[in-house]
């Protein structure tokens, strides 16, 4: 049995990756502002942030995979990655609904009473909002993502510790990657548009870049070539003949797992491109991503007076709520990263391998 190990010139973190997440998260909050963008040179570069989301998953798919492959066969493997999963992802997230449900009279649209008996509270910490046509709160619409992610770890955590060869495991991630867009391209009723059966083409493809780089012995250079082939061959699908088919996600799947890989290859590399992903501004977006991600519609929610006062100003109002909405909702991830959930997750030091 030949077991996947990380390549000797792979670190354990790669600072690459902190900048590609702040990228996501830059483009999803612009997508969620792009009425207000419109009429810009930018304009249309934003109706693609929907994206982003792509990305997070590509990332999100080989970071985790990358742990599993690094902890497999040694003691304490599921209760040491379903913990850590837990305090990265459930401390912020139960906060995040507490204030919404709080003040759902801001954040639902109803009092507190009628929101909890008809806003879907069991869904959300069940982590399967996403799997029904549920009314949900606008203000944690974005937790479908998180759901996708929940599940797919819940059943991929097994998968890397009963199969044992790396072949196996690339077979059952290239079935998720061809039945994503088969099951976009039937359009069964069942299927809702964030359902994650529909969604696994990011998560897939980081997950097989993982098992890729720790099973097939390649130089770093081999592998920024595929990267570089992958991300062309990705974007150029996406904006030709797989623009607005079943198979979209798949190509952008392709396009960032290459942007991925070749971050990942390139690592402590010195040219311009890596620095400005590895270190500034885009570095510590990236490091509260999580935080971005989740509260950002309500950001926008709770300061909807800002936006009513800009209105009369035209396109300089709407680039100042614009402005005013990211640096708000930076602000707001920063306070929740440093009060709150880079405290809870010192205890991950007790559920290590």
């Amino acid at each position: 049995m030949i077991a996947p190990r990380r390549p000797v010139w792979l670190p354990s973190y790669i600072p690459e990756l902190q900048g590609l997440r702040g990228i996501a998260v830059l483009a999803v909050v612009l997508y969620h502002s792009h009425p207000r963008i419109e009429g810009t040179w930018f304009h249309a570069a934003s109706l693609w942030g929907w994206a982003g989301v792509n990305l997070f998953f590509v990332l999100s798919g080989f970071l985790i995979t990358s742990i599993l492959l690094d902890s497999r066969g040694k003691p304490g493997y599921f209760r040491n990655f379903y913990a850590r999963r837990a305090l990265r992802i459930w401390p912020v997230y139960v906060l995040v609904l507490a204030i919404c449900y709080g003040k759902a009279d801001w954040f639902v649209g109803m009092p507190a009473g009628q929101a909890i008996p008809h806003a879907p509270w069991w869904a959300y910490l069940l982590f399967v909002q996403n799997l029904f046509r549920l009314n949900l709160p606008a203000a944690i619409g974005p937790t479908w993502s998180l759901a996708i992610e929940e599940q797919y770890y819940f059943l991929w955590a097994p998968v890397v510790r009963v199969l044992p060869r790396p072949w196996a495991l690339a077979a059952v991630l290239g079935a998720a990657l061809v039945a994503s867009p088969l099951f976009r391209f039937t359009h069964l009723s069942w299927i809702t548009p964030t359902h994650t059966l529909t969604h696994l083409d990011g998560i897939a493809m980081g997950s097989l870049l993982a098992v890729g780089l720790y099973s097939l012995a390649l130089s770093r250079r081999s592998w920024l070539a595929l990267a570089v082939t992958g991300s062309l061959l990705g974007f150029l699908a996406a904006g030709t003949v797989a623009g607005g088919t079943a198979w979209l996600d798949t190509a952008l799947s392709a396009g960032f797992g290459g942007v991925v890989l070749a971050a990942i290859a390139s690592t402590g590399a010195r040219n311009p491109v890596s620095t400005l992903v590895r270190r500034g501004p885009l570095a510590y977006l990236g490091k509260i991503s999580y935080g971005v991600y989740m509260v950002h519609i309500m950001v926008f929610i709770y300061f909807g007076w800002f936006d009513q006062r800009m209105n009369p100003y035209g396109m300089a109002g709407n680039m100042a709520v614009v402005g005013f909405r990211l640096a708000a909702s930076v602000a707001a991830a920063s306070v929740l990263w440093y009060g709150f959930e880079s405290r809870i997750l010192r205890l991950k030091h007790y559920f290590t391998g």
